[in-house]
């Protein structure tokens, strides 16, 4: 079944595991009618959880979406240490973690919150002279990439099953939840590893706005149209008609002392342009989304 090609704007994925992030893309290509589509913040083929994806002129918005900061919900397994930091990998090593302490988890824990600095799996999408270190490692290679600072502003014990942990993790773009399973493990002398995770949360999109991709197949629609999706992601300026016909022949605007980037809307609430402001005293546009015909 063929649909026509839908208005710009995002939709927001419940990616399900098992695909990567091409992958949904070029399954929202078919659903959607269009190839105009990309994705922001990637997600491993394990996890699930909230994909951002831009449709149309809602691609334009996928380079300046804030979306450095995540939250998650995930499983450590205590007692195993793999290759990959995570269930995917070959077992190097495996310890009894039954006797492990909650107290001793609950100080690991908060030994890895925090600013901290995390030294990324190897099997990360990292480039190392030019090639993803997951390349490297599949190559036979071996790779050890250096420490970068990430905070992880929460890390939060749900339940322990065992030797699972279900856990929340809040964290900066960048941190690998893969990671904080490994050295977690290794601080409680065990070793571990991640089996589950799932993005709850990207920037200001949250599972909320998510539909799986059986939703999007049997009611193909955006999750927030390009107005709407500016209004959610960006702060917000109103301006007046003479303002707006200005903008949409891509003039800058007088500043207002606004910081960062933000959405300008028209008297009629349309999303008129992505701006920011210079040191000149004007607000440039970095994007303009309702051009003039």
């Amino acid at each position: 079944m063929t649909h026509s090609a839908p208005p710009s704007g995002l939709v927001v994925v419940d990616k399900p595991g098992g695909l990567t992030s091409h992958d949904v893309v070029a399954r929202l290509r078919r659903i959607l009618g269009t190839r105009k589509i990309g994705h922001a913040g990637t997600l491993d083929p394990m996890a699930t959880g909230v994909l951002v994806c831009g449709v149309g002129r809602g691609t334009k918005l996928l380079g300046h979406l804030a979306l450095d900061t995540k939250a998650y919900i995930a499983t450590i397994r205590l007692g195993a240490a793999t290759t990959t930091d995570d269930a995917e990998g070959a077992t190097i090593s495996e310890n009894d973690a039954s006797g492990v302490e909650d107290a001793s988890i609950a100080a690991g824990m908060a030994a890895l919150s925090g600013a901290i600095e995390q030294v990324p799996s190897s099997v990360s999408a990292i480039k190392v002279d030019g090639r993803r270190a997951y390349a490297l490692v599949r190559a036979g290679e071996e790779v050890v990439l250096p420490a970068r600072p990430v905070t992880v502003s929460a890390f939060t014990l749900l339940a322990r099953r065992g030797s699972d942990l279900d856990v929340v993790v809040e964290c900066s773009s960048g941190t690998y939840v893969r990671a904080l399973a490994r050295d977690l493990g290794a601080g409680l002398g065990v070793g571990g590893h991640l089996t589950a995770l799932r993005r709850a949360r990207v920037g200001p999109f949250t599972l909320d706005h998510a539909r799986t991709l059986e939703e999007l197949e049997r009611d193909p629609a955006l999750s927030l149209s390009l107005d709407a999706a500016v209004d959610v992601a960006f702060p917000r300026r109103d301006v007046d008609a003479a303002l707006a016909e200005d903008l949409s022949h891509g003039r800058p605007l007088p500043a207002i002392g606004r910081d960062g980037t933000y959405g300008v809307f028209s008297p009629d609430g349309v999303a008129l342009a992505l701006m920011s402001e210079r040191a000149d005293g004007l607000a440039r546009p970095l994007v303009v989304l309702a051009p003039a015909p």
